[in-house]
């Protein structure tokens, strides 16, 4: 759906894009002109942000130093609406920052507010949780007027690290993997006296353009090639493209496209679906394994996480803890040869496998293992030959454990659907 300006001055909204993105790939090597499309379409999005529902992130992450991470960061700063950069900001004056017209929020080393090493930084990592959506305020009392006042949170913010961020962050952002340049590639020198006011030129030309149609934009309801979250996070960019129009609805759509499956193959998930899925190459062909089993076959991939979770590794409690979350409870079962102990059976995960990690429904489970029956050893019991189980009594457990901004569970509902299939128009890819 494509708008038709109404201001005085027409503008040719593609040619300005365009412009857009080519200062920034003069002074940044992206890793793909997917990405350069996305950012492009992120940076002109700032400029609108009272018309959307949802303020996506902007996640620059990279493996190592002098990755492009820094500069990227400071482009969109020179070209996005109303740059506010948190450095070493109080969290307070983050807050009070946010108006109704919010500033476009730019954090760098943003591991340090998300990484392991992160510390005092909880009420910047709840504001940067909630921001997405609007009508999240963060509740403050205060004691001189004696009321509770309710602080917006709402603001686009773009986050520059070393590694993944939260699941909380990136599965609400445009992830934007870089990588150091290679031989051959080359960029621009970018220099903040010389080169930010031709840049804050183009912002300006983005914040008349687009503020021409405020209105025009909050109706809009573009046709999105993706569903629930991802559509949310990519609204805003894919109506900006329709608004410009040219190539530009076609090269956003597909770039969504490219962004999303990428984010589906990389295989980074949250811990408790990486738990999931585990759990499901645990069973086997089986109906039921004890606890005890099922900690050991956990325990034992090196590359899982399960023996390092925690001083101990993983245990009965933790496991319990992380699972209760999907409703998934163990019980006191009767084994063959082993009696009774308290395990799972293999239906109270059915239902959390195919609403949260249904791509490895299809994958062949390994071959069961047979050895003696009664283990004298948690090696040996995770080897015992399970069959037709008894089912006992299921465990009472009213305790919860709290949630912190990392690795949150994602919301409950329906599947992720197949991507649909991949069309490009136009565009320089």
């Amino acid at each position: 759906m494509t708008t038709t300006p109404t201001g005085p001055a027409l503008v040719d909204g593609a040619a300005l894009l365009d412009s857009v993105r080519a200062a920034l790939v003069r002074y940044v090597v992206l890793p793909t002109p997917y990405a350069a499309d996305a950012v492009t379409l992120w940076i002109a999005a700032s400029h609108a942000q009272p018309a959307w529902a949802h303020a996506p992130r902007l996640v620059i992450r990279g493996p190592e130093k002098r990755c492009g991470k820094s500069r990227l960061l400071d482009v969109v700063e020179a070209l996005c609406r109303d740059p506010f950069i948190t450095v070493n900001s109080s969290p307070a004056a983050v807050y009070r920052s946010i108006t109704a017209d919010p500033p476009t929020m730019l954090v760098d080393e943003a591991d340090t507010i998300f990484g392991p090493k992160a510390d005092g930084n909880e009420d910047l990592r709840g504001l940067l949780n909630a921001g997405h959506q609007r009508n999240r305020p963060a509740k403050r009392y205060d004691a001189a007027s004696n009321r509770v006042e309710s602080i917006p949170t709402f603001a686009m913010a773009a986050l520059a690290g070393i590694g993944a961020m939260p699941d909380t962050i990136e599965d609400r952002a445009v992830v934007v993997r870089m990588r150091r340049r290679a031989p051959g590639e080359s960029v621009s020198p970018y220099r903040h006296r010389r080169d930010r006011p031709a840049l804050r030129s183009l912002a300006e030309r983005l914040t008349e353009w687009l503020r021409t149609d405020l209105k025009a934009l909050e109706q809009t309801e573009p046709d999105m090639p993706v569903e629930d979250r991802a559509a949310d996070t990519w609204e805003p960019l894919v109506a900006v493209a329709d608004h410009a129009g040219g190539s530009w609805p076609d090269r956003a759509r597909a770039s969504v496209l490219v962004f999303e499956n990428e984010a589906t193959d990389s295989g980074e998930v949250s811990t408790r679906v990486r738990l999931l899925i585990d759990c499901r190459a645990a069973f086997a062909d089986q109906d039921a394994i004890p606890t005890a089993v099922l900690l050991e076959r956990l325990r034992r991939d090196p590359e899982a996480p399960w023996g390092d979770y925690g001083p101990t590794g993983l245990t009965a409690m933790k496991l319990g803890n992380l699972l209760r979350e999907y409703d998934i409870r163990s019980s006191t079962i009767r084994f063959p040869g082993l009696g009774q102990a308290k395990g799972y059976h293999r239906a109270e995960f059915t239902d959390a496998w195919s609403r949260y990690c249904p791509e490895a429904a299809s994958d062949p489970p390994p071959e069961g293992e047979a050895v003696p029956a009664v283990p004298a050893s948690s090696a040996q019991v995770s080897a015992v030959r399970l069959e037709n189980p008894v089912r006992q009594s299921r465990t009472t457990e009213t305790t919860r454990t709290g949630l912190t901004s990392g690795n949150d569970p994602g919301t409950a509902g329906t599947a992720t659907p197949p991507p649909p299939t991949l069309r490009i128009v136009g565009g320089d890819q």
